[in-house]
């Protein structure tokens, strides 16, 4: 089994005890990425595309692309802006979307709206 640590700096920087990504046997695991520099901006659709960009910028360092990605989760504050998540997140898979699933929790790393990581492969 091969490990590589993926990190760059066009994304946040890990905020405790964890990888930015981890690449193990040509399968990516990006952790949870947030905006926190738009989280209190109320808009979740600046957010959400922010932390789009910031997964972008993972896959790019391990050298994949959106296409690559199989599997998202999304943590969400208020479900009721799934329908605002979802016009930015399409944006982003316009054919072929990963598996995914769309959660609402309590609360989020540094009071963010909303959290997402992806596999890829």
């Amino acid at each position: 089994m091969s490990k590589q640590i993926v990190y760059t700096d066009q994304a946040p920087a890990p905020i405790g005890p964890y990888s930015q990504a981890v690449k193990v046997n040509g399968m990516l695991f990006v952790s949870g990425q947030i905006a926190s520099e738009l989280a209190t901006s109320g808009d979740i659709k600046a957010e959400t595309k922010k932390v789009m960009e910031n997964i972008g910028a993972i896959l790019t360092a391990a050298g994949m692309d959106y296409s690559n990605v199989v599997k998202s989760s999304i943590f969400v504050k208020d479900l009721n802006n799934f329908g605002a998540i979802n016009d930015v997140y399409g944006q982003f898979f316009t054919s072929e979307p990963p598996a995914r699933e769309t959660v609402e929790v309590a609360r989020l790393p540094k009071d963010v709206n909303v959290e997402i990581s992806v596999i890829a492969v």
